[in-house]
């Protein structure tokens, strides 16, 4: 699946001259986290989460700092924290530096981006415009949308090859070392492995290969040396 199979469109987005009480209203009342700023010629200039809203005047909730940390910081980020809580445009407070995927990018490549920058959601940007947006919850409802399984039942040998296939291609499995066998889709794991992390990845493979009823395990943990 790509970030077009599950991104939302059309986007909910605001102005850079738009209030912060407003956006806060907007954000509650459409039940989102975040939304895109852009400018009248619609281009993506920015972004506004709850998390750029949380210190705030308004609230009383306006960062404070220890002396120490005040010193650390200079007076350039003591004065980025007095714009962030007193602001009163969507300008003063959004995140300028958005990053963006595009419609094609594959869902395992949202979810690396959205972990490794640590952000709760990713723009769609095609030819400069703003398309649509992915959230962690988008991958969540991917997850929870997918399908069960093949419709078409497959053989017990099928469902033996597929597995075996599937195994020799991942890089921890010792495929030398183990057999399975396949009966009315129940799949009997036999053989050794070299920890605990591979007998449970080779259960979960035979689980979730299709056709597969149920898994029967007999694989055996080889004994560590002594020592070791």
């Amino acid at each position: 699946m790509k970030a077009r199979d599950v991104m939302v469109s059309p986007v909910v987005t605001v102005k850079p001259y738009s209030s912060v009480k407003e956006v806060a209203k907007i954000l509650i009342e459409k039940s989102i986290s975040a939304v895109p700023v852009t400018d009248d010629s619609g281009k993506l200039v920015g972004i506004v989460s709850e998390s750029d809203l949380m210190h705030r005047s308004e609230a009383g909730t306006e960062r404070q700092r220890s002396w120490w940390l005040r010193v650390m910081a200079g007076d350039d980020m003591l004065a980025a924290d007095y714009v962030k809580a007193h602001g009163r445009k969507i300008a003063d407070v959004m995140t300028r530096n958005v990053i963006t995927a595009t419609p094609d990018m594959p869902l395992d490549e949202i979810a690396i981006l959205l972990e490794m920058n640590s952000i709760k959601r990713v723009p769609i940007m095609k030819n400069g415009q703003l398309v649509g947006i992915v959230s962690r919850a988008n991958l969540v409802q991917a997850v929870a949308s997918a399908p069960t399984g093949l419709e078409i039942p497959l053989t017990d040998s099928a469902i033996r090859d597929r597995l075996l296939a599937h195994l020799k291609a991942q890089p921890w499995a010792h495929t030398g070392l183990l057999n399975a066998t396949v009966s009315d889709g129940v799949v009997y794991l036999w053989g050794i492995t070299s920890s605990d992390a591979e007998k449970k990845a080779i259960c979960v493979a035979a689980e979730t290969t299709p056709g597969v009823r149920t898994v029967n395990d007999h694989l055996i943990r080889r004994p560590r040396a002594y020592g070791i």
